[in-house]
């Protein structure tokens, strides 16, 4: 299960935005005018590391499948960590990028076609749909945790602090109980045939209804925020960075 050198490059696009946000003129973020070079750095970090994520949460969902049973996705390239196998890059990447850039809301983007008839149990079944958003709290702690225990610049800070609460919305989102999220899938194996069988006919356009509920409804989107500002906040996270970091991130508004 060697690393994709698609996945290393995308980490390396990441590093590169962390090497940039770092040297950049850190006196320019009170006055959020930020200097050209952290604004490059930022943006080049929050994608990068979006996009890495992504993959781990596509990746957790496929080993957590492969040990319960469904060795398929062995074969369907998944536990290669190729971001390519788990999407259709205009749908699953170039888009949902391009939300992220505009709203900053991270869409789920991936998808791995797990054979749940090879899984062992109804439990099996709940942690391979938990696996995904799992690993972005792990993703979103982990950042939080190295804000705070390892000393680096203030553009650094913020680009990472950005980063980590998008992994705190990106868990909210998946977790979320409604056909096509994870958050359904992990309950799925446990409803009525009638409620599964509504949650298949539910699943290609409910979480579309979601998400343009959470752009044109600002108290939605609102509630969103807030309950992932709580989070970060409860796990250590510096939420004035986090805040500085989507301004740099969405330079132009």
């Amino acid at each position: 299960m060697r690393p994709s050198p698609i996945f290393l490059g995308i980490l390396a696009v990441t590093v590169l935005g962390g090497v940039l946000a770092a040297f950049g003129d850190v006196t320019t973020i009170p006055s959020q005018k930020y200097d050209p070079l952290i604004i490059a750095g930022v943006v080049l970090l929050v994608a990068g590391g979006w996009v890495a994520s992504l993959t781990l949460h596509e990746f957790g969902h496929a080993i957590v499948a492969f040990r319960g049973g469904d060795h398929s996705v062995a074969h369907k390239g998944y536990l290669s960590m190729d971001v390519r196998k788990y999407t259709d890059p205009a749908l699953s990447i170039i888009l949902p990028l391009v939300f992220l850039i505009i709203g900053g809301i991270p869409l789920p983007g991936g998808a791995v076609w797990i054979e749940h008839g090879r899984l062992r149990s109804r439990g099996v079944q709940s942690w391979v749909s938990l696996a995904g958003p799992l690993s972005n709290l792990a993703v979103g702690v982990l950042l939080t945790l190295v804000v705070a225990l390892v000393p680096m610049t203030a553009g650094l800070v913020i680009g990472l602090s950005f980063l980590a609460l998008l992994q705190i919305v990106t868990f909210i989102l998946n977790i979320l109980p409604i056909p096509g999220l994870d958050g359904w899938g992990a309950i799925e194996p446990y409803l009525s045939p009638g409620a599964r069988e509504f949650g298949a006919k539910a699943r290609p356009w409910a979480p579309l209804v979601l998400f343009a509920v959470l752009f044109l409804v600002d108290e939605a989107s609102l509630l969103l925020w807030r309950a992932s500002f709580a989070i970060f906040d409860a796990v250590g996270g510096f939420s004035l960075a986090a805040q500085y970091g989507q301004d740099a991130f969405m330079f132009w508004k």
